[in-house]
């Protein structure tokens, strides 16, 4: 049996409720969907790295950009997987591109 972090499953649901003009079961409901595509999410991203033999650390443009890097501009990402966007609600997906620390610079000031 899965074990989920019930407490993170319901902080989630309360940003997605307050950021949204749904019902909070909705959000709920959304929460949960994240938190069970989550696994699924990091084994597909796991695969891909190894499809393309990367082995150093990379990162989503978004990612990085949370983590006070950017991306340099005209950088190539080195790989890209299909992944769930599950708290949109209609398990809908997205492609995201990988970059690797090589390819990112601190956010000037």
């Amino acid at each position: 049996m899965k074990k989920f972090n019930l407490s993170k499953i319901m902080h989630k649901a309360w940003a997605i409720f307050r950021k949204t003009k749904i019902t909070f079961g909705e959000a709920l409901h959304r929460a949960w969907q994240a938190a069970k595509a989550a696994p699924i999410n990091a084994a597909r991203i796991e695969a891909a790295r190894q499809a393309a033999g990367v082995t150093a650390e990379c990162n989503t443009w978004a990612g990085w950009k949370a983590m006070g890097r950017e991306v340099i501009h005209g950088s190539k990402a080195l790989f890209q997987v299909l992944l769930i966007h599950a708290s949109k609600g209609d398990n809908a997906t997205y492609t995201a591109s990988f970059f690797s620390a090589s390819q990112v610079q601190p956010i000037p000031a």
